[in-house]
């Protein structure tokens, strides 16, 4: 990169680097001087259009939501609501370790609001008590951010290994539930999950 290319670097480029990293390396492998040396300049120039590897991630977040495409959604409120949370996840799941990049970060930032929006307002037009829309709100998006975390994190894990874990006089519920825990995909999982949230308010 030129002095005068790294003097025109924007916070978009610094993102931008940092999501191809995220795409090649991994989460752990971002960091302020990896995005650096990627861009060819000091980290200080990083540092000066973020300030903080929180505040990058913040970004590379709001970036991952900004994927969630809000076109075509259907009228009724509840299927809006089903249909948001759907590509909420494929939006996650679509990024390496996009899950696990979302979760805890609290961003005020553009795409993010725009998604927080969408659903809170599905949800709000479909339920009659807004404080009970709100912790669906927080329920559906919270479950799908831990379930989709687990299924980047576990891929093609050892699915035996819970049965082989598992002792009959310690743990019987375990035993008794082991064929409906492994026949179950992330897939049925999330839907069920879903299904039994958005169920709520009709009570």
């Amino acid at each position: 990169m030129t002095k005068a290319q790294r003097a025109a670097l924007t916070p978009a480029d610094v993102v931008d680097a940092a999501m191809r990293l995220l795409a090649e390396e991994g989460l752990d492998a971002v960091t302020v001087r990896a995005v650096a040396d990627r861009l060819g300049v000091q980290m200080n120039t990083v540092l000066w259009h973020v300030k903080t590897k929180k505040r990058l991630l913040e970004l590379m977040a709001d970036a991952v939501v900004g994927t969630v495409d809000h076109t075509g959604l259907p009228e009724a409120a509840d299927e809006r609501a089903g249909e948001l949370i759907r590509r909420y996840r494929a939006a996650l799941l679509a990024h390496r370790d996009g899950a696990a990049l979302v979760t805890g970060t609290h961003v005020p930032e553009p795409h993010t609001l725009r998604f927080g929006e969408a659903l809170l307002a599905a949800l709000r037009a479909s339920h009659d008590d807004p404080l009970a829309a709100t912790r669906i709100f927080y329920a559906l998006v919270y479950f799908t951010l831990g379930l989709s975390q687990e299924q980047q994190t576990t891929g093609d894990a050892d699915q035996d290994r819970l049965a082989r874990a598992a002792d009959p006089e310690t743990h019987p519920a375990l035993i008794a539930s082991l064929e409906a825990l492994a026949a179950d995909t992330f897939d049925d999982r999330f839907e069920d999950g879903i299904r039994r949230l958005l169920a709520t308010e009709q009570n």
